[in-house]
């Protein structure tokens, strides 16, 4: 998880007109007795504090407004050195008691961050996690720094966990609810990595990403919810019980419902009729029947338009309880749609049996039995198909 300084410092680089940053030295914190000379600054850098470069043979100065990390302002000047033998940029006038320039803070990674002309932002990040990942989130070694920071390039990664913690930030309950949560997870994949075309043109690929977010999204949870308490341990064998017990329970609820919502915004995204959890006979519900459940249970409607289709993240062992969910569509294909990687030949042979078709995304098809993968439809295949039924 990124620690809270570190998110802030880089979601205030990602929001200005310009960021730099650099290690403070032992004479920017004052451990050799000059920091009241302030924090140099590299010429390479310069843009960040004036317009134009300092002229040699004379000062020159600018005073700003710094916002720093824990809340307080500074009224800090910008000096140019220029006059007899310096030549040199520095921060200066943080005022009394300012926290962030004792001896304490040498080797910190200092960030510096330009809204306006007037108006800056200060990060000053002490920890080495916190320093790691604010490089990490730019690219940057620790060789590179002081000087100006590249903005706008934010590794995917670091984008993914501060939109993780944005989301968690602004929950009201203690867990959302699974299609909150799958919501959640395709709007931050769409956003952090784009590609929006794939839920037309690789739906395989893009449900196992929406996936795979929504797992990452829900262990951001757990963590940020038990850790502490799990952490710190219990009291009791009775206590230990009932908090796995819970925590199990919500990742089977989660896991249950999680595919069909993915698989209902691919449908969505490829303008596809649909009822999802359709009442057929005896209140039976398959997960999705196309095109609708009035057109099912409309004796008119052609029986050879109408499609059902079976979520189950794993089906190894229930994949028999869809076989009689829609009668009306006895002795035709039914089509299920799982995460599973891998079934056994014998298996294959009971479903093939049962005029069971499964749907895996294209990479898993791999894990199953070389001589039976033909059998398998991608999610591409299946999508192609009912939008051909229903005349897309």
């Amino acid at each position: 998880m990124l620690e809270e300084y570190a998110i802030h410092a880089i979601q205030a680089v990602s929001g200005g007109q310009q960021a730099y940053c650099k290690f403070l030295s032992a004479n920017d914190t004052g451990l050799t007795g000059g920091h009241q000379a302030g924090i140099y600054i590299s010429k390479p850098s310069v843009p960040i504090l004036f317009s134009e470069p300092g002229i040699k043979g004379c000062n020159r100065e600018k005073w700003v407004k710094i916002r720093w990390q824990d809340g307080s302002e500074t009224d800090t000047r910008f000096i140019y050195y220029g006059q007899r033998t310096r030549n040199e940029y520095r921060i200066t006038n943080f005022g009394r008691g300012f926290p962030f320039l004792r001896p304490e803070y040498t080797g910190a990674l200092f960030v510096l961050v330009q809204n306006s002309s007037e108006d800056y932002q200060g990060y000053v990040l002490n920890t080495e996690a916190e320093i790691n990942q604010f490089l990490d989130a730019f690219g940057l070694s620790p060789t590179e720094t002081n000087r100006l920071i590249e903005a706008g390039q934010i590794q995917a990664e670091t984008q993914e966990q501060i939109a993780i913690q944005e989301f968690i930030a602004s929950l009201a309950v203690d867990f959302p609810a699974s299609e909150v949560m799958s919501a959640a997870a395709r709007e931050i994949q769409n956003r952090v990595y784009n590609h929006l075309e794939y839920i037309r043109t690789n739906p395989d690929r893009k449900i196992i990403e929406w996936t795979n977010m929504e797992y990452s999204l829900f262990r951001a949870i757990e963590h940020d919810r038990y850790g502490e308490t799990i952490t710190q341990g219990f009291t009791s064998v009775d206590d230990f019980i009932a908090m796995a017990n819970m925590v199990l329970n919500r990742r089977k609820s989660r896991a249950g419902k999680s595919l069909e919502h993915h698989l209902s915004a691919i449908f969505d995204g490829n303008e596809i009729a649909y009822t999802p959890q359709a009442v057929t006979e005896g209140n039976k519900k398959p997960d999705f029947i196309f095109p609708s459940q009035s057109a099912y249970h409309d004796a008119a409607f052609p029986t050879e338009k109408l499609i059902s289709l079976a979520a189950k993240t794993t089906c190894k062992d229930r994949w028999r309880q869809i076989i009689n969910e829609a009668d009306r569509l006895r002795g035709r294909p039914k089509y299920l749609c799982t995460l599973q990687q891998g079934i056994s030949p014998a298996q294959m042979d009971e479903m093939q049996a049962e005029n069971v078709i499964l749907v895996v995304p294209h990479p898993y098809i791999a894990t199953y039995p070389g001589d039976y993968q033909d059998r398998i439809w991608t999610l591409s295949r299946f999508v192609r198909y009912v939008r051909e039924t229903e005349g897309l």
